[in-house]
């Protein structure tokens, strides 16, 4: 069984220039929800001023109807993030970082073993209070600010947060340069030293790639995507003077769940239950 993490209601629509009401987000996580999502991202405790499509965040998470099979995520920046998921019943957590220094300043304002020694505290927390913590690398092929990434960069990022006690790590390709031979390659090295079963791949969808990565990905075992109702998002940090468009595109779920029942896949998946949220996503934005 494939399992599917929807992050539209997060990743998805923190890329987007219109920001949603707390109603309306809720109503699509709840739309979601009937969808059959191993888990969803509800949102991120990030500053308002930095991403005002995730604000209220917390109103939203209190406010959904959460299904005892699905895990509902915040991604949580830093301790304070962290402190209000707790407040707030928050019982996964996801947490960011990146293979590249540059990549993370702009993103998070420190560096990669800046940003890990700021998480290890947190995950540590965490994993006493018997809260879930997921773990994201950007960039795991190619960065915006500093061009190709080196595989050991990727597995170094990867094998830090699982050993801080991740239980998930996200391989995610934000500039969706990657071909399947990239992915393939990285993947031989990834899967030689990291538990798969720990492993998940995110791809973009910017230049048509991510399904024949995902191909790949199931070629090696891994058995966990990340994907977008009706493809919402991506980065909006992903720019720079050599990339001057923010690429977008988290791979869309109905392409993502076709592709996998055409490789004979199964996942736990309503198509109907999804075709109605997928209708509601374009009311809202189209």
């Amino acid at each position: 069984m494939i399992k599917i993490v929807e992050v539209g209601p997060r990743d998805g629509l923190q890329n987007e220039s219109k920001s949603l009401q707390v109603e309306q987000r809720v109503d699509l996580i709840d739309k979601l929800s009937e969808c059959g999502f191993d888990e969803i991202e509800v949102g991120s405790f990030v500053n308002p001023k930095l991403l005002p499509q995730m604000a209220n965040t917390d109103s939203v998470f209190l406010q959904i109807k959460q299904h005892p099979n699905i895990r509902y995520s915040v991604l949580v920046p830093n301790q304070r993030g962290f402190e209000f998921a707790l407040k707030n019943g928050v019982e996964n957590i996801s947490v960011f970082t990146a293979t590249t220094d540059a990549f993370n300043q702009r993103n998070i304002n420190c560096g990669v073993e800046e940003s890990l020694n700021r998480y290890a505290p947190i995950i540590a927390s965490a994993n006493q209070h018997k809260v879930r913590v997921r773990g994201y690398v950007s960039c795991i092929t190619h960065c915006p600010h500093s061009g190709p990434v080196h595989h050991d960069a990727a597995m170094r990022v990867a094998a830090s947060l699982l050993e801080l006690g991740c239980a998930e790590v996200s391989l995610g390709e934000t500039l969706g340069k990657a071909t399947p031979n990239d992915i393939d390659n990285l993947l031989k090295l990834l899967t030689n030293y990291l538990p798969v079963e720990q492993l998940a791949l995110h791809f973009h969808d910017t230049f048509g790639h991510a399904l024949a990565n995902i191909e790949v990905g199931l070629s090696h075992g891994i058995k966990t995507y990340d994907s977008a109702i009706n493809g919402l998002g991506g980065c909006p940090f992903a720019t720079s003077d050599n990339v001057r468009h923010k690429p977008k595109g988290n791979v869309d779920t109905h392409a993502l769940v076709r592709k996998l029942q055409q490789l004979g896949q199964q996942t736990a998946i309503d198509m109907n239950a999804l075709d109605n949220a997928s209708q509601y996503v374009k009311k809202l934005f189209y």
